[in-house]
């Protein structure tokens, strides 16, 4: 059985405790933490990696921008040293340690807090991978957290080391908006695998069926209803993005957003293709196996038929009565076997002539 989308048995560490409390209810806790900063602006470019957070703080009022990563959300006291250092509040600190949140954003004073879904693919299970993104669009900063090291912002990274783009020209609204366009974008490669996956079963529908089939079909639908739950509040985010009077974010950044807003409109276009596909994939496995029956069940009932009037001619001569005629007869065992041969071809025929056969 599937693990449940939030263990149950972490809500026991939440009960009663007041609201804003940062408490883990992911399911990584063996991880080791890991902090990458890059602070750059048109001129100058820095990456390096720390193993204090405390060294977080002094890039809180830096006028070039920076991009502090952390892999790893399990320990509590890194999230509230860093919530302290950047003012966070309470409760944004307590949804980045809930990696089951949907897709939003949220306004503060100082910040804006924005929630993602970054998808992946694992080719060895062959079924998609999800987690949270969590971000932090400050002034001149953005903090972003993950459950895990590794992601699929190397495009951004190479994008900002090598100066390529506007990115090192603009602000972190624009860091913000690459980060999320490179999730949605990846988006397409998962459904990419998974269209795969869908003619795969579709072409393989004309052949044989069996139980795999309709296991692999349920598969999928799982997975379309995970990129579905990901991708249709993601749509409602990117939006609010776009219309939210806000000084984190420049007008002309919004624009760009909206060219995301028009990417996550094709990506659920894709997924209810999908569904639609797999759930008539599923109708039609039904009704193969459905058909399969049904032949079976005709089969047997014409075998059946043609024996009915066969058994009922040998138990009129199977009964035991002392008179009875052709019992004498040389040749009656003959005739009558000849007379049941007769009649099960005169029914074959019948069959023959109205297409049940």
């Amino acid at each position: 059985m599937k693990k449940p989308f939030i263990p149950i048995k972490r809500f026991k560490n939440k009960i009663g405790l007041p609201p804003g409390t940062p408490v883990y209810m992911g399911d990584r806790e063996k991880e080791k933490i890991k902090i990458t900063i890059i602070d750059y602006d048109e001129e100058h470019f820095t990456k390096k990696e720390i193993s204090r957070i405390e060294e977080c703080c002094s890039f809180k009022s830096k006028p070039t921008v920076t991009w502090i990563n952390i892999d790893g959300i399990h320990e509590a006291e890194i999230i509230k040293k860093l919530g302290k250092d950047f003012d966070l509040h309470p409760l944004t600190m307590e949804d980045i340690m809930s990696p089951k949140q949907r897709p939003k954003v949220e306004k503060f004073d100082h910040y804006l807090f924005i929630v993602l879904k970054m998808l992946s693919y694992d080719d060895k299970e062959e079924k998609v991978a999800e987690e949270q993104v969590s971000m932090i669009l400050g002034e001149n900063y953005v903090l972003s957290f993950q459950e895990r090291e590794g992601d699929i912002f190397n495009p951004v990274r190479d994008r900002i080391s090598s100066g390529q783009g506007r990115i090192r020209k603009s602000g972190p609204d624009y860091l913000a908006y690459s980060i999320t366009d490179v999730i949605v974008d990846h988006y397409f490669l998962i459904l990419e695998k998974l269209g795969d996956k869908v003619e795969q079963l579709e072409d393989s529908l004309g052949g044989d069926t069996d139980e795999k089939m309709l296991a692999r079909i349920h598969d999928l639908k799982r997975e379309m209803i995970l990129l579905r739950k990901s991708v249709w509040p993601l749509r409602e985010m990117i939006n609010s993005l776009e219309r939210l009077e806000t000084p984190f974010i420049q007008k002309e950044t919004t624009r760009f957003f909206r060219d995301v807003y028009d990417h996550t409109i094709h990506v659920i276009d894709t997924i209810e293709t999908y569904r639609d596909m797999i759930f008539s994939m599923h109708d039609t496995y039904l009704s193969t196996i459905s058909n399969r029956m049904n032949e079976v069940m005709k089969v047997l009932t014409i075998i059946a038929t043609i024996f009915i009037p066969l058994t009922f001619i040998a138990g009129i001569y199977g009964m035991n009565f002392e008179f009875m005629p052709e019992l004498k007869w040389p040749f009656g065992y003959f005739a009558v076997l000849g007379i049941m041969v007769l009649v099960a071809l005169i029914m074959v025929s019948f069959f023959k002539r109205k297409k049940w056969l």
